[in-house]
């Protein structure tokens, strides 16, 4: 039965809280600790999560402020559940975190957190929607409104992320489905393909692995391999093609093998997919190559506020999807949610986020898009490029007028066929334009309309409003987006190498969810520190001019012991 945690709300006079030493509580207060109750606890709507539990009278649920709670401090020191579990259980800091004033009160059993978790997957599964998700969002906003951050200026950036799964090879993996299908066969069908299966069971797939030397007898391995998984799934489809695992060393097989009369032969390596089993637990995850660097996972997308007169800057969206989606591709996913939760106005981001799919949904959502690079080959400087040239558009981004580096207007109008457009220029401007004499500007001489016209699409509008953007953006000399380089790194920082404990799309979103609250918490607690010590510095100024006329009263003013304060205080 779902019960809201109100108890919170009003502490008990008595409790370890109140026994510390006014400085230490005050230290307690101004720590992180402080800042998650009050920014993040306290802000939690538990409402949404009502829907995990029986509506039906019986025991009451553990608070779920609290198992949300402790699932983001989880992601953000990247403790392990059993680590988290003694946090809770001995430290006060966590405890005052999330409500708590005494070591006594609000005890459950760990196993309270694991049927949060189920609960969240299943109804993730059911209805497509991560409460956890929605939860960070809302907090956020309301964040966003009690420190008036603007958010008209954003940046966004993508960072590798690894599950817990194992780098294996396509030999290793298909040993390890061989390994899987032979624990689902009947006794009947253990002793039926003993034989055929013993080369396989007999050690375990690293040892297998690591009796196979060179490529060429890989091969004659991998092949001898299909050919049992194909006799497996053939005979064992009417019996077993029900269980879980069956579909997924279907997958599996089909993914890396062809089948050629009664012969399984293993596909070249180019014939694979990126989206291609990496491996037999995580269903989700692909493979990428980037930067001439090799990864197995996800990729996570980050956006924050980076408007130069904000004192204080904040994540606003986390968004996880395996590894080979491109950049435009989330940020198409992105926009419209990001949109519609903030005043978002320009977004500035690397070049890989750029492509015709995208500039519909911008020009949709009203937001411009400031890229650092831009993607593709690189221009000729001697010829005369649409991007140099100051085009007009309507609201629905369609071209209306062209102006020439040379000052020339040239009327824009559709072609016959709409597929693209056709710009007019005067004979007398362009006849003596140097660029047309040297044969470096597109534009072309009709005879029967007596005049000159430029030719092109809306695709190449977009793209050359957005490399005009990109040149005004280094010609600015303030790179607004550079400061997000820091920020992904921040979301992993928990976990070494990036390489995060779970396995699967929706848990690594939650971690990363999770993460991206806590380094909001972090920021939130830095800024309230250094506006406390700045609002000190003010009255120390302000005092009255006699403090100094003494030599004493001088030598009694000094800064370093406030000064050690707030250093320690921003340690914690």
């Amino acid at each position: 039965m779902y019960k809201a945690n109100k108890r919170h709300l009003q502490p008990p006079l008595l409790s370890n809280v109140n026994e510390l030493p006014e400085k230490q509580r005050q230290r307690l207060e101004d720590s992180w600790a402080g800042t998650f109750y009050r920014e993040y606890f306290c802000r939690l709507n538990e409402t949404p999560f009502s829907v995990l539990y029986a509506d039906c009278p019986s025991r009451p649920n553990v608070p779920v402020n609290v198992l949300v709670g402790l699932d983001t401090l989880k992601a953000g020191f990247g403790w392990s559940d059993e680590e988290l579990y003694d946090h809770f259980l001995f430290d006060l800091q966590v405890r005052y975190a999330l409500g708590y004033h005494t070591l006594d009160e609000g005890g459950f059993e760990v196993r309270s957190l694991y049927n949060f978790r189920r609960r969240l997957s299943e109804y993730n599964l059911a209805h497509g929607t991560n409460l956890l998700v929605q939860a960070f969002e809302a907090i956020t906003d309301q964040q966003i409104v009690a420190f008036k951050v603007r958010t008209n200026q954003q940046r966004m950036d993508s960072t590798q992320v690894a599950s817990n799964i194992l780098d294996s090879s396509r030999l290793q993996l298909a040993a390890e489905c061989v390994q899987r299908l032979a624990r689902l066969l009947g006794e009947e069908d253990q002793q039926r393909y003993a034989q055929l299966l013993k080369p396989y069971l007999r050690d375990t797939t690293n040892q297998y692995v690591y009796r196979i030397k060179g490529k060429a007898e890989a091969q004659t391995h991998l092949q001898q391999i299909g050919q049992v998984l194909a006799q497996l799934l053939r005979e064992g489809k009417e019996r077993y093609g029900k269980e879980a695992f069956f579909a997924v060393a279907e997958r599996f097989f089909a993914e890396n093998f062809r089948v050629e009369g009664e012969q399984a032969q293993p596909k070249e390596n180019q014939e694979l997919s990126s989206g291609s089993l990496q491996s037999l637990d995580d269903l989700e995850a692909s493979y990428r190559q980037k930067d001439n660097a090799f990864y197995k996972g996800y990729v996570a997308n980050v956006a924050e506020t980076c408007h130069p007169d904000n004192e204080l800057q904040l994540l606003t969206h986390v968004q996880v999807a395996p590894n080979r989606t491109e950049d435009s591709q989330l940020m198409i996913n992105a926009l419209p949610n990001l949109a519609l939760r903030t005043d978002l106005e320009t977004l500035y981001t690397d070049g890989a986020y750029g492509s015709p799919a995208a500039d519909p949904i911008l020009r949709q959502e009203q937001v411009t898009q400031v890229p650092s690079a831009i993607r593709g080959t690189t221009l000729n400087p001697e010829k005369l490029h649409l991007s140099q040239y100051q085009i007009e558009q309507d609201a629905q981004g369609k071209p209306q007028q062209l102006l020439c580096p040379q000052g020339q207007i040239g009327r824009v109008a559709p072609t016959q066929s709409v597929k693209c457009f056709v710009a007019a220029f005067e004979p007398d401007g362009c006849a003596s334009c140097p660029f047309l004499t040297e044969q470096r500007c597109r534009v072309r001489w009709r005879k029967r309309l007596r005049k000159y016209q430029l030719e092109f699409t809306q695709e190449e509008v977009d793209a050359a409003q957005r490399r005009r953007r990109c040149q005004e953006f280094h010609q600015s000399g303030r790179n607004l987006r550079a400061a997000v380089e820091a920020t992904v790194r921040c979301l992993k920082h928990p976990w070494p190498g990036g390489k995060l404990p779970v396995r699967g799309i929706r848990r690594m979103t939650d971690l990363l969810v999770g993460s991206t609250a806590m380094t909001n918490i972090r920021r939130i607690t830095r800024y309230q520190l250094l506006k406390r010590a700045q609002q000190v510095l003010e009255i120390q100024v302000n005092l009255p001019e006699d403090l100094f006329s003494n030599t004493f009263s001088l030598r009694c003013f000094s800064f370093q012991p406030l000064m050690r304060m707030l250093l320690s205080s921003l340690a914690c």
